[in-house]
């Protein structure tokens, strides 16, 4: 039995593809594409898919889409009778919108797959629908490693539903109770990245990341007037402060007045304002998921949690969650926002509806790492890498393991292609730019002259599993970068008075740490752990790092510049290492450096990124 998994039409569009319930491979259209968030139907995805199965697409038994269209048109009209009329200049501009590509996706989506795919397919008689939350429920279910579950999943909006309980058991999973939009954690979130002058449904890592150099000083200001929250974490926007349901932005002039300006201009510059603003919706958000949480415990009883929707990809909430101890043990879809709903249509479509059994494994998931996308044999390195005119070694496993090693030790910048592309938004060791985290300098270094990012941007932690206690307050495993957790003790420096006195930016100047390149201002990291039997070579490379400088962690950040998706293809990683400031690129077994290459191919590339 084939069944591809569909998300599409509103953001980081995907498919995935399972062989009798196991995942055989998943990727986000993005990749492929290279427009991020791309949102258009994920063909390339899904011919990637078929051919990762290596199958014909008649084989494919069902397509499932990751929502139902009708549902979410009728919240779309309900929404606008509700508010008119306010919001008739955004209804007129969405309502053609839907009317020609969105409401009527089955045609939509079978004329698609006849002309991308097969032609010689009835995709009608194949075609299922699942509804937006359940998707993202299964997405968490289903992979985890629970036999019971309490299944948590928090976005922006479905079709309905914003917030969703659910309690899975064995093969089945039912919805318990919903919160509905207009009232969103998700939203609430956005909102304050639209007014902090971040891009919606992107820059909410940057108020994550921003809020440690702010005072949660407007959190009272927040539950006061924006959000009432009951003790069991369901809560209430006041409506009148927003402009998203009817409008074109997602606050109004209401909420500028409460805030004491309008939204900060995207691209000018910070001030201590936004950082206190994005401390305080931060602050407001862990409440709501420990409330919701908690009440979670005491209704359902369950011992287990599982966690999914673009809320579950805030780490820094999810790491207080952990330390609070509600549950046993929690669960996260490393893709839980929007691309990961493909999967869950699947998976719901293979259980739930097919009735299939489900055995979790006890001592993992199902996710196989979440190296689901694309891999690139020896020879296919090869020739992608001759065609572009690059200059490269192939080296033997043990000497790239050890040549890479050695760069880092030296201070070098290293783009990381190895093995399988990851799913989901992070980097783990698949598509990574990698680096030495005992330099001071690193960070500020990454994020200026390789990344094109801002420079309060933090960066995340691979370290090897076994080491984890020794530099982390983290007894849980973490493979998917999703917990934040605190560096230990013992390796933190002692600072100055006059260094423990600074605000905002300036804190970013004073390292905190023996691996100063991935420690927050508030002594914080993003943790990955790596496992060997997932990711051997980086293992392998993580291990090595550690018999040179003494140290099992390196800097992980995903391989790509500012506004470009992570990188996919040999191609797309030698135009990134030429374009930027990279010391070395390691694809596959081949090695190759910056100073060995045409440099008139680095000013071309160097180019495409500045007109970008």
């Amino acid at each position: 039995m084939i069944i591809v998994g569909v998300s599409a039409f509103y953001h980081d569009s995907a498919a995935c593809l399972l062989r009798d319930g196991a995942i055989v491979a998943a990727a986000q259209e993005e990749r492929f594409t290279r427009i991020k968030h791309d949102a258009a139907f994920p063909v390339q995805a899904i011919l990637y898919c078929i051919k990762e199965a290596q199958i014909e697409a008649s084989q494919i038994d069902y397509v499932v889409f990751y929502d139902k269209p009708f549902l979410k048109f009728e919240r779309l009209l309900e929404t606008y009778l509700a508010f008119a009329p306010r919001g008739f200049k955004s209804f007129i501009t969405s309502i053609p919108i839907w009317l020609k590509d969105k409401l009527f996706q089955k045609s939509v989506i079978r004329k698609v797959l006849s002309d991308c795919i097969s032609a010689d397919v009835d995709w009608i008689e194949r075609l299922l629908f699942t509804e937006h939350h359940y998707s993202h429920a299964a997405s968490a279910f289903f992979p985890s490693p629970f036999e019971q579950s309490a299944v948590l999943t928090m976005d922006g909006v479905g079709e309905w539903a914003t917030t969703s309980l659910a309690i899975g058991n064995g093969n089945k999973l039912d919805i318990d109770s919903e919160i509905h939009f207009p009232h969103s954690l998700g939203l609430l979130y956005s909102a304050f990245t639209y007014y902090a002058g971040f891009k919606v449904n992107s820059g909410e890592y940057k108020v994550m990341g921003l809020a440690p150099y702010g005072e949660p000083r407007y959190t009272d200001l927040i539950k006061d007037n924006l959000v009432h929250i009951s003790e069991d974490g369901s809560f209430q926007l006041d409506m009148s402060y927003f402009d998203y349901c009817t409008g074109l932005t997602m606050t109004n002039t209401r909420f500028d007045e409460l805030f004491g300006a309008p939204p900060r201009c995207p691209e000018s510059d910070l001030t201590q304002r936004e950082m206190d603003i994005a401390a305080s919706v931060q602050k407001v958000t862990e409440e709501i998921v420990i409330k919701l949480a908690n009440g979670v415990r005491k209704e359902t009883g369950q011992r287990n949690l599982c966690l999914a929707g673009g809320v579950a990809l805030n780490c820094v909430a999810n790491g207080v969650l952990l330390r609070e101890n509600i549950f046993d043990d929690i669960w996260i879809q490393p893709a839980a926002g929007d691309a990961g709903g493909a999967l869950g249509a699947a998976l719901a479509t293979w259980h739930v509806m097919l009735d299939q059994p489900r055995v979790p494994e006890s001592n993992s998931d199902t996710m196989r790492g979440s190296y689901l996308g694309p891999d690139f044999s020896a020879n296919e390195i090869s020739a992608s890498l001759k065609n572009l005119q690059a200059v490269f070694t192939v080296y033997k496993d043990d000497d790239l393991i050890e040549h890479t090693a050695q760069a880092l030790s030296n201070g070098k910048a290293v783009g990381w292609m190895n093995g399988r592309m990851e799913f989901g938004p992070r980097a783990l060791g698949g598509r990574s730019i990698i680096a030495d985290p005992r330099s001071p300098k690193m960070q500020k270094q990454l994020n200026l002259k390789v990344k094109y990012r801002e420079s309060f941007r933090p960066f995340a932690p691979s370290i090897l599993y076994e080491d984890v206690a020794e530099w982390f307050e983290l007894e849980n495993d973490s493979p998917y970068m999703l917990l934040v957790a605190s560096v230990a003790d013992k390796k933190r420096l002692n600072l100055s008075d006059s260094d423990d006195s600074l605000f905002g930016i300036d804190k970013l100047n004073v390292p905190r740490s023996e691996i100063p390149a991935v420690t927050h201002v508030d002594y914080s990291a993003r943790v990955q752990t790596v496992h060997e039997q997932t990711n051997p070579r980086y293992y392998k490379l993580l291990r090595k790092f550690k018999e040179i400088t003494g140290c099992p962690v390196l800097i992980n950040t995903s391989f790509n510049v500012r506004g470009e998706p992570i990188v996919c293809t040999p191609e797309d990683a030698f135009r990134c290492f030429m374009g930027t400031e990279l010391d070395v690129l390691v694809v596959g077994n081949a090695i190759l450096y910056k100073e060995e290459q045409d440099q008139s191919l680095a000013e071309d590339y160097q180019d495409k990124y500045e007109l970008d």
